[in-house]
């Protein structure tokens, strides 16, 4: 799943000395202390029917007791105000292309790019299409958080407020609306948005070096040694049939030229997608999570046990809110108790469980995006041997401190014209090559934007769905509807039941194959349609007994549609596979320790094969003492492991050396699965061009000789940062995470990133392992995601399920709750997630009680 990081987007630098002596001396603890919110005793509030009561647990995490819906929802909105408005108004803001009204003059062309796209113009449309239940959902909590809203202001709803005022004194807070809820789906399903900058990187490689080598930094999936997802079942008369016969040939994609005048402007395109990325967070294979589900006849209990981590950007607050939402008499009138976490700003519960059945999710990051070259003319574009008129529409983007800016927005049948608003993307339009069918490129072309969230759907549809379901069927009910962002689905349930849905809206292409931007002229390249629901992979109570899914493949290869090439080539999932293999072998049983244990495992999988092949390399001196650490090495990567240090440093240097010498510098490794696999192949061929350093002009040099150059430097690099001694050496002191505030927390100033941000810690683990602490070699080896939150639900007693955020329930700096999960999560242990009545009234230390006026 994801999540969101704002980058160098705010002006706030030249507020730095004021905030420091007027915020932290005027105002002191009484500013920061102001906006902390009521957790106990009574509030009087105006919408409210009947009496609502809100218990926290020690952690502040809170348990909603209601009679009826409205009340339900009405009380989680306000609720999540409490606690976490500043970041639902940040979040509203982004969706919606409004960062420059908080932020000034630094935002204009994030939200030119984010109004053109018109995210928040898709969710208004979406809000008709929802069914009553899920629109009174939404109304009900619009009008809890404008209750809170209506006692509280400014700084009273949260210290960034105070220091926002000092700029943007202007500034006032708007209404809540349900349009705000539904448009964060958008932003989600951007962060998962699936392969276009692989597409991007596929591209500008193949035309600086050849296709051959080319497919060799992209092999096809392991399938021989990480197995897919659904390994059972086939589409028969158009319908998935998980009895069928499946055949599992891996075939290796054709991959096309690109002309060398097309690099340049591919290299901008995927500079571009990158500025979004910096507001939302960081996007690829990497980014994933961990989800595996086991039946009960595997299990210690006798009842399933799930298990679920998102891997996401690291933030503060946490993405996630934890929380339980019961009606207290459950019935068709009032059917809701579940508990799990949710998004601040949107009503339900995004991943959890019921009183009968549990999901968790994993991104499936199918191919869902493509770029379209649309030939213009005058106020019309070109299709086959027709012209069509282009839609448009004028936005005005009001600019705190500055004069408003006018946009024109404009739109073919296959999207809104990005290409307007980006510099970059209209240089991709004049330089892209063009087919023997297409027009005079003359000045060049448009680039509109397809993909599939900006087409109307009903995902909000899904939560409510997914809230309620009380049986496989009725999950995948709700599978159907969650149609962007897709998502791998694990399933269990109380009553044994077991199970994994593929869903979403996945494009059918016919007359391309969505590797280049498509000639939006030619009526031949087009989305024919999407796989049909009925003929996405699943399964129910499968024969293994479990399933496991990571970002890996969801369904081997002879599958009749097209996903996606671009999966997450499954170190994670075979992991996983194993440890639970190992745990059910024979007589053994899965118990939930095993389970919190797996989410924690840090085996590498990379050095489990570069090891035993590395430690003979030709090496002296230090180097070879540096050598004898990885000897003994079990391959984990726990925070104090000197040769976890070692080979890691060892391995950024590698593959820098191995391919940076080659590959622009926006596309250097990332170090994941994919290069694993990579290196894992060219190693066989000790002399493969790309051994070779290209810069050294009197010399070939072979993989020995990257090798032990990588080796030397991996020591003269963690002696210089560390000290001499290889046995003093740590991985978690080079693999840091620190957890950041979304705006004020990257202005840059160490002294304010102080008052909102936390760390840094050391950390285990790393890129995918299963522990997924990710880092991105060519930045250096500090935390770039994480795993978000860990869940581990019991179907035996959901009372005896456990978890843990990131940071805590509060987004307000200083208080109590703001970061006290924080130990927890970086030491691997989780807290008790009571849910029945009794559990959660035993662990309460708040109650308050929400008063009809």
């Amino acid at each position: 799943m994801a999540v969101r990081r704002l980058g160098k987007v705010l002006g706030i630098i030249g507020i730095v000395l004021l905030l420091l002596v007027v915020v932290v001396a005027s105002y002191g603890a009484w500013t920061v202390r102001r906006s902390f919110p009521q957790t106990a005793g009574e509030i009087t509030l105006q919408g409210l029917t009947g009496t609502v009561d809100v218990l926290r647990d020690d952690r502040g995490v809170p348990h909603v007791y209601a009679d009826t819906p409205e009340d339900l929802f009405f009380a989680q909105g306000y609720v999540h105000a409490q606690d976490r408005f500043y970041e639902m108004d940040f979040r509203r803001h982004i969706t919606s292309g409004r960062l420059s009204e908080m932020f000034g003059k630094s935002q204009v062309d994030t939200d030119k790019f984010l109004r053109v796209s018109g995210w928040y113009r898709v969710a208004e449309r979406e809000i008709p299409l929802l069914s009553a239940e899920t629109r009174r959902n939404l109304d009900s909590y619009t009008q809890g958080v404008n209750a809170y809203l209506a006692d509280h202001s400014g700084a009273t709803v949260s210290l960034e407020y105070a220091v926002l005022s000092l700029t943007n004194k202007s500034y006032t807070i708007e209404p809540w609306t349900p349009v705000d809820s539904v448009a964060w789906l958008k932003a989600m399903a951007w962060d998962l948005r699936g392969n276009m900058q692989a597409e991007i990187e596929r591209s500008i490689e193949s035309s600086i070096v050849g296709t051959a080598r080319t497919a060799q930094l992209f092999p096809p999936y392991p399938y021989s040694r990480h197995r897919a997802i659904v390994e059972q079942g086939a589409v028969v008369d158009g319908t998935w049939d998980q009895g069928a016969a499946a055949g599992q040939q891996a075939v290796a994609s054709k991959m096309p030229a690109t002309p060398a005048e097309a690099v340049p402007a591919l290299l901008r395109t995927g500079a571009a997608v990158a500025g979004v990325d910096a507001v939302l967070g960081p996007n690829g294979s990497g980014i994933g999570s961990n989800s595996w589900v086991i039946s009960g006849d595997k299990t210690d209990t006798g009842k399933p046990l799930l298990a679920n981590d998102p891997h996401l950007a690291p933030m503060m607050p946490s993405i996630w809110y934890q929380m339980g939402l019961h009606c207290r008499v459950v019935s068709a009138q009032c059917p809701y108790d579940m508990a799990g976490y949710t998004f601040s700003g949107t009503p339900g519960v995004i991943i959890g469980h019921n009183q009968t059945v549990g999901w968790g999710f994993t991104n499936l990051g199918p191919d869902v995006t493509d770029l379209y070259l649309e030939k213009v003319v005058g106020d019309t574009y070109v299709v086959g041997t027709t012209t069509k008129p282009i839609t448009k529409r004028t936005e005005v983007i009001k600019v705190a401190g500055g004069d408003d800016v006018s946009i024109t927005v404009r739109e073919t049948e296959h999207g809104p014209i990005v290409s307007d608003v980006s510099d970059e993307l209209t240089t991709v339009g004049k330089d892209a090559p063009n087919g023997l069918v297409a027009p005079p490129q003359g000045d060049g072309y448009a680039v509109a934007l397809r993909w599939t969230a900006l087409t109307p759907a009903r995902t909000a549809d899904a939560i409510n769905d997914l809230d309620t379901a009380q049986t496989w069927d009725q999950f995948r009910t709700a599978a159907s509807e969650f149609t962007v962002p897709a998502q791998n689905m694990v399933f269990a349930s109380t009553d044994g039941t077991i199970g994994y849905q593929t869903p979403g809206q996945i494009p059918i292409r016919e007359g391309y194959d969505g590797k280049y931007p498509a000639q939006g002229w030619d009526p031949k390249q087009r989305w024919a349609g999407y796989i049909p629901f009925d003929a996405l992979p699943n399964v129910k109570n499968p024969d293994d007994g479990w399933v496991v899914t990571a970002n890996n493949a969801s369904v081997y290869q002879d599958y009749p549609y097209f996903i996606t090439d671009d999966w997450s080539y499954g170190a994670r999932s075979q992991r996983i596979t194993d440890l639970v293999k190992l745990a059910t072998s024979g007589t053994a049983k899965m118990t939930a320790d095993t389970m919190r244990t797996i989410q924690f495992d840090t085996w590498n999988e990379n050095a489990s094969f570069l090891v035993p092949r590395i430690t003979g390399a030709k090496v002296s001196g230090a180097t070879a003492d540096a050598v004898k650490t990885l000897s003994a090495w079990d391959f984990t990567q726990p925070a104090d492991s000197a040769p976890a240090a070692y080979f890691n440093v060892f391995w950024k240097n590698l593959l820098l050396d191995t391919f940076g010498d080659e590959l622009p510098a926006d596309y250097l490794p990332d170090g994941g699965d994919r290069w694993f696999t990579v290196v894992r192949t060219l190693w066989d061929n000790p002399r493969d061009p790309w051994w070779d350093d290209v810069t050294t002009k009197d010399k070939v040099e072979t993989r020995d000789d990257a090798v032990v150059r990588a080796l030397d430097e991996a020591t003269t690099e963690l002696g210089g940062l560390q000290g001499s001694d290889p046995s003093g050496w740590s991985w978690g002191k080079l693999h840091t995470l620190t957890v950041q505030n979304q705006t004020l927390g990257k202005s840059g100033i160490g002294p304010v990133e102080k008052l909102f941000n936390r760390g840094p810690i050391t950390t285990s683990g790393g890129g995918s392992i299963v522990n997924a602490t990710g880092w991105a070699p060519a930045k250096g080896y500090a935390v770039t995601w994480i795993p978000s939150m860990r869940m581990v639900l019991d179907f035996s007693n959901l009372d005896a399920s456990t978890w843990v955020n990131l940071t805590g329930a509060s987004g307000h700096a200083f208080n109590s709750h703001y970061v006290d999960q924080l130990d927890a999560w970086q030491n691997g242990t989780t807290y008790p997630f009571a849910f029945s009545a009794a559990a959660v009234q035993a662990a309460a230390k708040d109650h308050l009680v929400l008063k009809p006026a």
